[in-house]
């Protein structure tokens, strides 16, 4: 509230200006960012508030604008609510998370012909707060499903430059891992290798459903089980059995089943398995260390890509 003075002017009437709202806190796609690592100890975060506005008429300056980079494939979700507000799929795509406050009117805006030297301004509007949970749902081609040590690591080793960590121990994986697979004609595809589910993933147990969310995102499911596991069949089973409790329609996403480290077999275990393996998916039998078979791997992956 200000009322104009100046010399030879005593009643200069009302000029007191309006004030600026609030900082929003925005977040904004950058395909530059592959996780939320760097959001991770960024606990609490504040935008500026608005100024006041000043005499002459001077409108306050607007809060400073709080922009956070996240990685495609964000979800927004309201802590208390557990609702989902939003998703950032888009680089550059910009979605206010929070926004600030309006800034209030000074008095010169209550101006008028019967009420001519208002003398109250309105305040401005108070700030919005809260918590909310970002999660990545990895955006890829092709999603990577196995136990733990099926060999998924090593197979993205092998087919990009990702360099995964990789040993003989369950959960080498804490994290998922992208790749760009290059194919033939300059074409490319992308795979997210994803930490190791086990029974009785989808109800918590190991690293739990926190990276089944991942899978959700991917065009097609390639389901690794070494060729050294007891029953292949069965782990193919179990793995899809996972997916369904955890979310039924993971199961409409086309599948490939890929029998790793078939270096350990001769033709006639290969043909062995091969009949007890299920006959409405394509299957095929690999080996990244000796890399026989990739090549065929990543033209079956980029055939059923492609239809």
């Amino acid at each position: 509230m200000h009322l104009h003075r100046e010399k030879f002017v005593d009643k200069g009437g009302p000029d007191g200006g309006n004030g600026g709202r609030g900082g929003h806190i925005i977040l904004r796609g950058n395909k530059q960012h592959w996780t939320l690592i760097h959001l991770k100890y960024r606990k609490h975060i504040h935008a500026d508030d608005g100024e006041k506005g000043g005499s002459a008429l001077s409108t306050g300056a607007n809060g400073e604008d709080i922009f956070l980079d996240v990685p495609l494939g964000t979800v927004a979700r309201n802590l208390e609510t557990n609702e989902i507000l939003f998703e950032i799929t888009g680089d550059g795509e910009e979605k206010i998370l929070l926004k600030g406050g309006r800034g209030g009117m000074g008095n010169a805006f209550f101006k008028s012909a019967t009420n001519q030297t208002p003398r109250y301004a309105q305040p401005g509007e108070p700030f919005e707060e809260g918590w909310f949970v970002l999660e990545l749902k990895i955006l890829a081609d092709i999603g990577l499903v196995g136990f733990p040590n099926a060999g998924k690591s090593t197979l993205l080793s092998v087919v990009s430059a990702a360099k995964p960590k990789i040993a003989d121990y369950p959960f080498t994986t804490l994290e998922p891992n992208l790749g760009i697979v290059e194919y033939r004609d300059y074409k490319s595809f992308i795979v997210a290798d994803i930490p190791g589910i086990i029974e009785g993933a989808h109800e918590g147990k190991g690293l739990g459903i926190r990276f089944l969310r991942h899978i959700e995102r991917n065009s097609i499911l390639l389901f690794l089980v070494p060729a050294d596991s007891m029953d292949a069949a069965a782990e193919y089973k179990i793995l899809l059995n996972e997916l369904e409790r955890y979310n039924p329609e993971l199961l409409d996403k086309k599948r490939v089943l890929a029998i790793s480290k078939s270096d350990m077999l001769d033709k006639e275990l290969e043909r062995a398995i091969a009949k007890t393996l299920p006959g409405d998916i394509p299957h095929i039998f690999f080996s990244s260390v000796t890399q026989t078979g990739l090549t065929e791997l990543k033209d079956l992956l980029w055939k059923t890509l492609d239809s």
